[in-house]
């Protein structure tokens, strides 16, 4: 009876079966990722035919910052925007109502960007400066205010009440989590994001139950989830999609069907914003992903150099078609 040697005791053998398992492997996610775009074809393969219903209407421009505009980075702090995206941005705001909605504070985002012709919607669009007309919301929740400009703007902050509250949460937080090698709180404003990106895969659970009992304290606060990051958010009727109606109707667009709306995001947050652009039955939501991923999303961009790429056509696509007017 012969014997047989294992893999484990031909290192030939075990390297060869693991470069098939990874061929194989990568064979099935090419395989999935393309039927994933024949339902949610590239934005930039099908430009021309999205552009036509466009055509003698007003676009206006919506983004997600971490993933859209800037890559996912391991450090949240040096999610910095390359200095091209910044200009193909800029352009875009120049020509086209734009606006930034993140869960980043809104002041942290706008250091980032360094951007004054864009909107800037901080925590999930509950920390808002927008021009003071046209207003056609109620008057809750807004106040007056200077921008850094010193020019007049209207600041929106639905959860303001829930400031103090957010203050003691980020100091239990962080005290707590000191032990957890690895994990990052993120003082949002209004929210609180706790990453874990950097934390060893074994740890990640007591993480998240840690939060959870935490937050079981604070009736007032909900547990949303991320990439890689734990969100706690007051519990109020609020998120990127709620502020994404409120910004259409603050822009004068509210009564309008001469607008579409365009939302460009990768995270499970912007699922909500791609949602009532799906409701309000045109419009664009477009989701930045290389995987295929549940999404209400119509079009899909792989990473930030496409949403540049994007970003760029739909100026160019502009100039030409003005020109041709």
């Amino acid at each position: 009876m012969g014997y047989q040697s294992s893999s484990s005791e031909n290192p030939n053998l075990e390297s060869t079966l693991k470069s098939r398992f990874d061929e194989d492997r990568s064979t099935a996610l090419m395989s999935s990722y393309a039927a994933w775009l024949r339902k949610h074809p590239s934005a930039l393969e099908s430009f021309e035919g999205m552009m036509m219903p466009a055509k003698g209407k007003s676009l206006v421009v919506f983004l997600d910052y971490d993933g859209t505009l800037s890559p996912i980075v391991e450090d949240p702090d040096q999610a910095f925007i390359s200095d091209n995206m910044r200009s193909a941005l800029q352009e875009v705001a120049c020509i086209f109502p734009t606006a930034i909605v993140t869960g980043r504070r809104r002041d942290k985002v706008k250091e980032f960007v360094q951007l004054h012709n864009v909107i800037y919607a901080g925590s999930h669009g509950m920390d808002m400066l927008t021009p003071v007309s046209p207003l056609r919301c109620n008057n809750m929740h807004k106040s007056g205010a200077l921008d850094e400009e010193g020019d007049e703007v209207v600041s929106y902050q639905p959860a303001k009440a829930f400031l103090p509250t957010i203050q003691e949460l980020l100091k239990v937080l962080k005290e707590k989590t000191k032990t957890i090698k690895g994990a990052m709180i993120e003082d949002n404003k209004f929210c609180i994001s706790v990453h874990f990106r950097r934390v060893n895969i074994e740890d990640v659970n007591s993480l998240k139950d840690m939060v959870k009992s935490i937050i079981e304290a604070y009736s007032g606060f909900r547990i949303t989830g991320g990439r890689k990051v734990i969100e706690i958010r007051p519990r109020i009727d609020w998120d990127k999609g709620r502020a994404l109606q409120y910004l259409i109707q603050n822009l004068g667009f509210n009564d309008s069907n001469d607008f579409l709306p365009l939302y460009i995001g990768d995270d499970k947050t912007d699922e909500d914003a791609f949602k009532v652009i799906k409701d309000v039955g045109r419009g664009y939501p477009v989701i930045v992903s290389s995987i295929p991923k549940e999404t209400k999303a119509s079009y899909s961009l792989r990473d930030t150099n496409e949403v540049m790429a994007f970003l760029v056509n739909l100026v160019n696509w502009k100039k030409s078609s003005s020109a041709s007017n």
